[in-house]
């Protein structure tokens, strides 16, 4: 298969009469993809940076860490991102994931986008999010 199929109306872009496991199969690729190009080379990148503090217990309870006013902080407990390196990663995110469907049909875009696709296939497969379950009433 070239290419990951894209173009369609809504949000949805498969075709009716697709197989199931066709459907997932896309999804899966675009959404490693996306992921890719939209999310992975952005500001996280910059958050990410950095010495790597050390834990023997595994869950960081070992590690605090000290600020400017003398509090020790347990680890799990301290903001790993700031209100402003927050708004920035998600304005870059959005600007991605815009750029990203715009240019869809683009065929030099098409083919830089089939680039990324052969790296994250050795990403891990997807699995369906419980967080974006719609509420039930």
């Amino acid at each position: 298969m070239t290419g990951i199929p894209v173009a369609g109306h809504g949000l949805r872009c498969y075709h009716p009469a697709m197989k199931k496991e066709d459907e997932e199969r896309i999804a899966a690729r675009l959404a490693k993809v996306v992921a890719m190009m939209c999310v992975r080379n952005t500001k996280l990148e910059d958050i990410h940076a950095g010495v790597i503090s050390v834990t023997k217990t595994g869950d960081y309870s070992d590690v605090v860490v000290l600020d400017a006013e003398g509090r020790k902080i347990p680890w799990p407990e301290v903001s790993h991102i700031d209100d402003v390196q927050m708004r920035e990663l998600m304005k870059d995110i959005v600007n991605r994931l815009y750029t990203f469907q715009m240019r869809l049909d683009d065929p030099e875009f098409q083919a830089w986008v089939d680039r990324w696709d052969v790296v994250s296939r050795k990403w891990d497969e997807p699995e369906l999010n419980e967080a974006l379950e719609p509420p039930t009433d």
